[in-house]
């Protein structure tokens, strides 16, 4: 499914989806193709879920978006680690 078709069939609300086809340019990954998993009004309840689904299968790429965004875009940001305090 293509995010305008997504935002067209779920009109203002958060929406758990897990990334089919995605791109990357200059730090941003861009969603082109995804699988909507569930929709939610309210934030925590889309974080809930979403962590329950990340335990039990980590090798999915799952995003939270609202569908009042033009794009599903996300920016990377590379962990570098924790530092210890020394």
């Amino acid at each position: 499914m293509k995010w305008s078709e997504v935002r067209n069939t779920f009109p203002n609300q958060i929406v758990l989806v897990e990334a089919l086809e995605t791109s990357l340019d200059h730090n941003v990954r861009t969603v082109n193709e995804m699988a909507v998993v569930s929709e939610f009004h309210d934030n925590m309840e889309a974080w809930q879920e979403y962590k329950k689904i990340h335990k039990q299968n980590p090798e999915k790429e799952l995003y939270i978006f609202h569908t009042s965004k033009d794009n599903a875009e996300v920016i990377e940001q590379f962990f570098a680690g924790i530092r210890g305090r020394t």
